[in-house]
């Protein structure tokens, strides 16, 4: 869905069109405004000739949209009047699309029904949703009770060599583990000489930290990023 629609579904959740084939009546502005006028939030606004060309292609005269709005945080009691509006925690999910061969216009009454019916849909995918990540952060939890089990029964290797790894806890597509100043590799890495690089980087500008956690090496300011080509 382009950015554009996106931002007029979240405006307006219910899109109507009832004749793909009518014609456009133009509106005019009084030139006496200040502002630009805006449809965004009109049912009635004309679409764009290429989404009514697309449904002339699909052999639909007329259709009705409804937008699936979710929320991606749990609302504050107290929200800070400082944080972002409520608003910008939600976002598209999807569209319901309803298509019909022959021109047809929906009552308010009906529209309304439908959005009723969206929002009741969006509060069962948000409990969906909320579940899938309770149950992934079991998964971590579990995964790191027992990565700490076996650092503290067998030896600091086994996050590399046992099963589960290190990468069961994070999903990554490689992993790399300096030990005693022996390499141990999982997956995609670069290659021993890289990784000793990496880490006389890290033990000279990182030291007094406890870690780095960057998306980019080239960003971190590590020097030879470059060659480590699409690897890292």
């Amino acid at each position: 869905i382009p950015q554009a629609s996106r931002f007029l579904f979240m405006k307006n959740k219910v899109r109507m069109i009832c004749d793909c084939y009518a014609k456009p009546v133009k509106v005019y502005q009084d030139e006496r405004l200040s502002f630009d006028l805006t449809l965004c939030g009109s049912t009635l606004r004309a679409s764009h000739s290429c989404h009514l060309q697309y449904m002339k292609n699909m052999g639909s005269v007329a259709s009705l949209v409804l937008a699936v709005v979710v929320k991606e945080g749990e609302e504050d009691d107290n929200p800070d009047p400082n944080q972002e509006p409520q608003s910008k925690r939600k976002r598209l999910w999807g569209l319901v699309v309803c298509h019909n061969t022959t021109p047809r216009f929906v009552p308010f009454p009906l529209r309304y029904a439908c959005e009723f019916l969206m929002q009741v849909f969006a509060i069962h995918v948000n409990n969906e949703v909320e579940l899938e990540n309770q149950i992934r952060e079991k998964n971590i939890l579990r995964t790191q009770t027992l990565l700490c089990d076996m650092l503290l029964r067998d030896s600091s290797l086994s996050i590399v060599t046992r099963s589960p790894n290190i990468m069961d806890l994070v999903k990554c597509d490689g992993a790399a583990f300096l030990c005693r100043n022996k390499v141990y590799t999982l997956g995609v890495t670069p290659t021993e000489s890289q990784i000793r690089e990496i880490n006389q980087w890290l033990s000279e500008y990182h030291v007094d930290s406890t870690g780095l956690s960057t998306d980019s090496l080239h960003d971190a300011g590590y020097p030879n990023a470059l060659s480590l080509g699409d690897i890292v």
